[in-house]
């Protein structure tokens, strides 16, 4: 089995992003029992400690909650706050950069959304 993960940042973030993006994805819905630290050590096959950290961060941020003895589940609302701190982080990340770049090269709010309009409309075709 080829090894899942990058190496770009730590597996327990990985981890936890997969949950995310399954929360994200309406593969998990509010309610729904998430994969166990069991499950997900025998998945992937690694280190117990490592899937709890990832996890463990998703329960304090209240995108997971325990229920002692029977699992983890989905909290109310995780997909929205998920949604939004993707969204506050692709801002962060990606916008601010372009919007300065932008601005260095002399480039128009208008020829910025044409840029993206043209982008767009190839990735539809």
């Amino acid at each position: 089995m080829s090894n899942p993960f990058g190496q770009d940042k730590p597996i327990y973030i990985q981890i936890r992003e997969k949950i995310e993006d399954q929360i994200i994805n309406n593969q998990l819905s509010e309610g729904d029992q998430s994969p166990s630290t069991n499950q997900l050590v025998n998945f992937y096959k690694i280190n117990h400690v490592t899937v709890s950290k990832g996890v463990n961060q998703l329960v304090d941020e209240g995108i997971l909650y325990k229920k002692r003895g029977i699992g983890m589940f989905v909290a109310e609302g995780a997909r929205e706050k998920l949604i939004q701190k993707r969204k506050d982080s692709f801002i962060e990340e990606f916008v601010v950069k372009l919007v300065r770049e932008a601005d260095k090269l002399g480039i128009t709010e208008n020829e910025m959304i044409g840029f993206i309009k043209l982008i767009k409309g190839r990735d539809t075709e």
